[in-house]
Parts: structure tokens; C-alpha cells; sequence
């Protein structure tokens, strides 16, 4: 689609950029928000930087483990800066188990943090929608709908699109909320679900889904099983509060410890 953009000498890879841009504009957010709740952001902005730095070192690791005999005849690739080679999976595995350990040391109050992260997670799955529209990856299947693109030979659902306007949707979902009078954590859970939902969704226009026994697409039953947990959490963290009207404080000291 559009994967470089030239600046003189200089060539930028737009996918990467939409990621940190997305990425980058996410951690700004929560750090004003927890500024707003009167929570210290310093912990915040130490998790995150450690969980970043974690996942795109554990995504390169795991790429460079998978094709070990690629990069041995030629040991220098390994430290090139490129983000096709990265095991995005691998690295969001690893992001997640370094912000929960990092937390569980820090004594972070699980549901309150993951409210005050909400708004990173929501603009860096912009950043992500955009990032496939200009690498191409993620395409839709053939049709022949008017607002249909053209891409790997042939006119396409606009997924990429779908993604990015969905998720779009979710952040200003967030963002009407945000303010609200809530249990701990139901922001985070109004974001997952609604972004769940939309994969469910919008993954049935994919032209490059993972096909499971039966044509079961692997992307759906893994969005489904997100929204169904979400929802039941949902549930389960509006009893413990009692009510919706107890649980929206953050723990302050907490959060700062």
C-alpha cells in the first residue's frame, strides 16, 4: 500500500510510524488522565516504558529464533531496525507478562491501572489500523462493492479501514465515559468488548483468516471468547463493588507506591 515514505535520503516506514505515533499518543493520554485523577504517573510511565521496551525486544528475539539460519549467514540483519521482522505476537506475549510483573512488584491496583490505561491501548489500536492500511497486511476478501481497494491483484473488503474506524469508534466510546462515576475497570471493559466485538465482525471480511476445522476462522473464535470474557468480568467486578456508584475512585497511594 504505502510502506515507505522518502524524505531526501531518508526513508521512513510508515507502519512503524502509525505504531509508535499511536503508541506514543496513548501513553501521553493516560498520563494526563491519572494527572486529572490526582494519581502519580510516574509508575505509569515505568511500566509502560518497560513493558515497550520488553515486547519489541522479545518480538525480535522470537523472529530471529524462528528463521535462526536466515540471520546466521548474516549476523549483522539481526540488529537492523525494521518492523516486518518482528513476532508481533510474541512481543505483546511478552509486553503483557512484563506489565503484569512489573504491577504485581509494584503493588499496582489491577483494575484502576488498567482504566488509566485504557486510552493507550484504544489510540495504539488506531495506530495499529492505520499501520496495515499502509503495509498492506490484514486485507479483506475479494468483492466488488463500490468502496472496495485494490490490493495483491484484486479488489479487496478495506479491512484495514473497517479496523481503524472501528477502533476509532471505540476511543470516542472511552473518551464520552471517561469521566463517569463507575466501578474500577469498566472503562477498560467497555473498550475490550466494544473492540472485540468489532474484530468478531469485521474478521468475516478478511481475506487472509486462519481457516480452523470446519472453516471456523481462528481470528473470530479468539474475538468471541474476548468479548464473552469481558462481558463476564464486567459482571463479576460490578458485584464486588456492590454498586456502579462505589468502585470509580482510584487508590492513590496505591497507584503511587
Amino acid at each position: 500500500m504505502f510502506p515507505l515514505f522518502q524524505i531526501g535520503p531518508l526513508a521512513l516506514r510508515v507502519p512503524g510510524f502509525f505504531l509508535i505515533v499511536g503508541l506514543m499518543a496513548g501513553i501521553t493520554l493516560t498520563e494526563s488522565e491519572a494527572k486529572r485523577e490526582g494519581v502519580d504517573p510516574n509508575p505509569l510511565n515505568n511500566l509502560a516504558l518497560l513493558s515497550m521496551l520488553a515486547g519489541l525486544v522479545g518480538a525480535r528475539l522470537v523472529y530471529v529464533i524462528r528463521y535462526l539460519d536466515t540471520f546466521l549467514a548474516n549476523p549483522l540483519t539481526m540488529f537492523s531496525i525494521n518492523p516486518n521482522t518482528l513476532d508481533v505476537r510474541a512481543g505483546i506475549l511478552i509486553a503483557l507478562i512484563t506489565a503484569v510483573a512489573y504491577g504485581v512488584w509494584n503493588k499496582l491496583p489491577l483494575r484502576p491501572t488498567l482504566d488509566l490505561f485504557t486510552p493507550t491501548f484504544a489510540l495504539s489500536a488506531i495506530g495499529l489500523g492505520l499501520s496495515t492500511l499502509a503495509s498492506g497486511n490484514a486485507y479483506g476478501s475479494p468483492t466488488d462493492l463500490p468502496w472496495a481497494i485494490y490490493l495483491w491483484d484484486a479488489n479487496r473488503h478495506p479491512t484495514q479501514i473497517y479496523y481503524t474506524l472501528w477502533a476509532l469508534f471505540a476511543f470516542v466510546v472511552w473518551w464520552s465515559i471517561r469521566k463517569g462515576d463507575y466501578f474500577a475497570g469498566f472503562r477498560f471493559l467497555v473498550w475490550l468488548t466494544l473492540t472485540a466485538a468489532g474484530a468478531l465482525f469485521i474478521d468475516a471480511f478478511r481475506g487472509d483468516s486462519v481457516l480452523l476445522a470446519g472453516g471456523v476462522r481462528q481470528e473470530q473464535i479468539i474475538a468471541l471468547a474476548v468479548m464473552l470474557f469481558g462481558l463476564w468480568l464486567m459482571r463479576q467486578w460490578g458485584r464486588v463493588d456492590g454498586n456502579a456508584d462505589t468502585g470509580g475512585d482510584v487508590d492513590v497511594e496505591a497507584v503511587a507506591a
